[in-house]
């Protein structure tokens, strides 16, 4: 044993006797995956997930879709029917996540309550929201858009509590 080896023993504990050999036998594989020197053979790596998402980037004949929440995050529209078969129109709209302000006042009042459950029957069927506005007015929106009303009851308390406290 030279003195370089006693001295690797002193400070780094005993060394095995390995011989590379031996050594290279432990990292065979079947694919040839590593190099004799534990190198990664480069024709078998396996490919760079950033590399490949850069290519796209810069390949112009990739396909970007976009991200749903890029594009307008709400929109509103206000549709008078004229008769029922516009009522699928409008559902296609919800799906398309716009809200829809309706305006029933073109209609009869038979045509209105078709057009009205037509609608209720779809907006539930997409987890959406209704509201009635007023006199043949309704607003139907889509599952990602939430309508807050407040009722008249409400509102006369609130009116009631803020006109006492402004007086005393």
């Amino acid at each position: 044993m030279s003195i370089v080896q006693k001295f690797k023993s002193f400070w780094f504990g005993p060394s095995d006797n390995y011989d590379q050999e031996d050594f290279e036998d432990l990292f065979e594989t079947g694919d040839d995956i590593y190099a004799t020197n534990g190198q990664l053979a480069l024709d078998k790596a396996p490919a760079d997930p950033v590399k490949s998402v850069r290519q796209s980037i810069i390949n112009p004949g990739a396909k970007v879709v976009d991200h749903p929440s890029a594009q307008p995050s709400s929109e509103v529209l206000v549709i008078e029917p004229r008769s029922f078969d516009e009522s699928l129109e409008i559902v296609d709209h919800l799906r398309s996540r716009k809200s829809v302000l309706l305006n029933l006042h073109l209609l009869d009042n038979e045509q209105s309550q078709r057009v009205v459950d037509f609608l209720s029957g779809a907006t539930h069927a997409i987890d959406g929201h209704q509201q009635r506005i007023g006199e043949g007015v309704f607003l139907f929106a889509p599952a990602n858009v939430l309508i807050s009303s407040e009722s008249s009851s409400s509102k006369a308390i609130k009116e009631a509590f803020w006109t006492k406290t402004q007086t005393t």
